[in-house]
């Protein structure tokens, strides 16, 4: 799955831009990203969304153990990679029907998220369990919403184009080529909202996330950690 932003709905991480910097290496532009996905994937599907969001999306070498789904509700898109183990209480809790899925239960609780504000994020990605990550994006308030476990097992990443927008797959090598050293695996068990302006760790939300410099031979330009002891946010 492929996400891909412009600087109007998501600034680019300045963690990111500095690695980049750091290390200067070949990038491309987000379009070049976006016709490498369909050109290594032939079934894929492509959403465009405006001038500013590129949406992609296929079942190829797919594993079943984090099976990808995509859903549209109320121009609110999301893009789903994984499995959940309570998704039968959460589908009872949000009141959708028993042969609903991970990528509409994500939807639901999002559209919970918005309408109910200042509901925290937190408390809502912290009820999902499971291995998971996914990308949302709400078109009628220009919002990204993504997330990923707590334990990383369904890998995402996250770069930045030669032309400046912000692309996250779970396909670091697709990153890679168009993004250079601006590239950083998504940190596990954390969130990033337009709408909080910053990245968060769902289970430590008040505690901060640095980036800190990866070495020369690594793929990545930083990592990102979650600083501070270790307290588990309430999900009941």
């Amino acid at each position: 799955m492929l996400g891909v932003f412009s600087s109007s709905i998501v600034s680019a991480p300045e963690e990111l831009v500095a690695a980049g910097c750091r290390t200067p290496s070949p990038k491309t532009k987000a379009a070049e990203l976006i016709n490498r996905f369909v050109r290594n994937n032939p079934s894929a599907v492509t959403v465009q969304i405006g001038d500013d969001v590129q949406l992609a999306f296929t079942h190829d070498r797919e594993s079943i153990l984090q099976p990808r789904s995509f859903a549209v509700k109320d121009e609110i898109f999301c893009l789903f990679g994984g499995v959940l183990v309570n998704l039968g209480s959460l589908l009872q809790q949000y009141g959708l029907a028993k042969s609903a899925n991970e990528v509409l239960l994500v939807l639901e609780a999002y559209k919970t998220l918005r309408d109910r504000a200042p509901y925290p994020p937190s408390h809502v990605v912290g009820h999902l369990d499971g291995n998971f990550s996914f990308i949302v994006y709400d078109k009628a308030t220009s919002t990204l919403f993504v997330a990923t476990d707590q334990y990383g097992k369904v890998p995402l990443y996250w770069g930045i184009t030669a032309d400046g927008y912000v692309a996250f797959a779970d396909d670091a090598e697709l990153l890679k080529g168009s993004c250079g050293k601006s590239l950083a695996s998504f940190p596990q068990g954390c969130f990033f909202s337009t709408a909080v302006g910053e990245l968060r760790c769902f289970e430590n939300p008040k505690n901060k996330i640095t980036a800190i410099p990866a070495p020369e031979e690594e793929i990545w330009g930083a990592t990102f950690k979650v600083e501070g002891p270790v307290m588990l946010a309430a999900t009941k």
